[in-house]
Parts: structure tokens; sequence; C-alpha cells
């Protein structure tokens, strides 16, 4: 039988499904593999996503290419990674805003969210702090509340990302005030407009707020996790303040790949995922933000994805806050 039929037969079964092609995991990667952080560069997604990408790099023996694509809460660059091949060489480095609460907030997507994805692993999450800028004359979260009642509307808040705005709206419910809320494109744009005073308060999470805080630019009044964060005690949690039990909402990161990607290929990036995970200059480098991991299969990213998408839509739903 000559080569050219040799060939030619393998095809044909390949095709038919007969024989599986050897090692498309095995051979995986052979070249560099490219990871889409949705937001801006500076932002906690974007420090923590380069810093697992540098490590999973020395894992799997090649680059990981990081590519900041932001814009609609991080809708862009979901959606482009959604339309990418599925072979597992187009990554997103997903979010709450991403992967649970953007089906909520939008009328459309141009992807399905809850199909669109195949979750490869779990990289951690990290509370928020709420701030306010220095010349509030608010010095702790009663007082802000006290300061909104008082002027309906008076009170501007920032917001460049899902958990920055439902975290702020749900305050504002919970706490039976209304604020303004202006619109950034980025974190750390809205941190300038928040130390500058064009903007009142600012509710993000500590790789954009935590420096500024200790720097003495900005106050912050609340963490919005149920517990107080080590990396800045003296603050209370949002229910201390305000005598809630109720309220928490923290952002989460995890890998993503497109619907379709090969199982070999996604759990070789989950094992790669989850040494990063446990990598001690990667847990030293963001404890200061509060980052907490938690190692994991794609099977548990898949439940929480679920269990976070249904949190989300009744923390948006709650807050009577309108599809875009």
């Amino acid at each position: 039988m000559t080569n050219i039929r040799v060939v030619g037969l393998l095809a044909a079964l390949l095709g038919l499904g007969l024989i599986t092609a050897p090692a498309q995991a095995q051979s995986y990667p052979s070249k560099p593999i490219k990871a889409i952080v949705p937001f801006a560069a500076g932002s906690a997604t974007d420090q923590i996503g380069r810093a697992f990408a540098q490590k999973m790099s020395e894992i799997l023996g090649q680059p990981i290419v990081v590519d900041n694509k932001a814009g609609v809460n991080g809708m862009l660059g979901a959606d482009a990674v959604a339309k990418s091949a599925p072979d597992g060489y187009n990554l997103l480095i997903g979010t709450n805003s991403t992967n649970a609460a953007l089906k909520s907030l939008m009328k459309k997507l141009p992807y399905d969210q809850d199909t669109a994805f195949a979750p490869v692993g779990y990289l951690g999450s990290v509370p928020l702090i709420v701030a306010v800028n220095n010349d509030v004359p608010a010095k702790n979260l009663k007082e802000l509340v006290e300061l909104a009642k008082a002027k309906p509307t008076h009170v501007t808040f920032a917001s460049a990302s899902t958990s920055q705005l439902v975290s702020t709206e749900v305050l504002a419910n919970m706490a039976g005030i209304q604020m303004t809320h202006v619109p950034y494109k980025s974190g750390p744009a809205a941190m300038t407009d928040l130390m500058g005073g064009q903007v009142n308060l600012f509710t993000a999470d500590f790789a954009v707020t935590l420096p500024q805080v200790k720097a003495g630019k900005i106050r912050g009044l609340a963490v919005t996790s149920t517990q107080r964060s080590k990396a800045i005690p003296e603050l209370p949690t949002v229910n201390e303040a305000l005598g809630l039990k109720d309220y928490e909402l923290i952002a989460y990161f995890a890998i993503f790949a497109p619907a379709g990607t090969p199982h070999d290929i996604i759990q070789k990036l989950n094992a790669a995922i989850n040494t990063a995970a446990a990598d001690k200059g990667i847990l030293e480098r963001f404890a200061a933000l509060g980052f907490e991991t938690a190692p994991a299969s794609p099977e548990a990213l898949a439940q929480r994805s679920k269990a976070e998408t249904a949190k989300w839509a009744k923390a948006i739903r709650d807050a009577k806050i309108e599809a875009q």
C-alpha cells in the first residue's frame, strides 16, 4: 500500500471517528497560547491573570501571551474568546462580570453566556473596598449613608466593572439611599477621578483601592466580604458598619476556553492552573490584595459559575438595576 493510500485511509478513519488522533493533548501546547483579559491594564484581573499566565507558561513550556481587550463590563473580550477556535490556544481570564453577571446586566449578549465557554480552572477571589474622596464629609460608612439620605442623588459613585457597579447599587438599595452613577471605562481611570474629587465614592478591588487607601489619598470605609480582610483589618465589613447581615459581593477570577475545547487539553490547563495557585510567589504577591486561591476541577468551576450566575441575578434584580 502506498504512503498516499495509507494517509488517505487514516484520514477517512479519523473522519468516521473509528480511531482517535493520538495525542492532541500530549503534543499540546506546541505554540504560544493567547489569553484575553477583558479589562484594562492595571486592574486586578490584569495583574492576577498575568501572574498566573507567567507561571503557567513555565509549567506548559510555551508562552501565554496576555492581551487586554476592555469594554462593556468585559463583554468585548469575552465575546472575542467565545468566537475563537476551540483548540486550547484561546483563553479568557474571566470574572464574575463576564461569566456570571453580564447575563442579567445586558438585554442581549453576542454569545450565550451559559454555553459559549468551557470552564478550565478557578484562580481565586478578592473583596472590594468602599472608598470615598478625602473631602467627602463622612468618616465612616454610617455617616456616608446619613449624608446620602439628607441629599438624595447628591453623592456620586464610579464604576468600571460589574462587581463595582452591582456592589454599590446593592449597598445603596440595602441602606435605603440613592446615589448618582458615573460609568468609567477602566478602574484606574475611575480611581484617578476619585482622588481628584470628580466623583465621591468608588467600590473596587484591592488592587485598585488598597495602595491609595494606605497612602492616604482616599478614605476606605468598609470591605464587601463577610469577614474583615487580613490585608487591612482596621476596616469593618459593610455588615458591621451598617448593622446588616446579608451583604457580600466579591470579585473572583477564573480561566475559560471556547466551548468545544478538547477535554484532555482542558485537564492539562487545569493542572497548570492548580499548580500556579499553590505557587508561593503568587500567594505572597497578592496576599496584600486579600487574594485567596481555591484550586479545583473544571467541573467545580462549572458549578460555581452556575451558582454565581443565580446569585448575581438576584443581586441585580433586588437592586433594581435595569439591563442595558
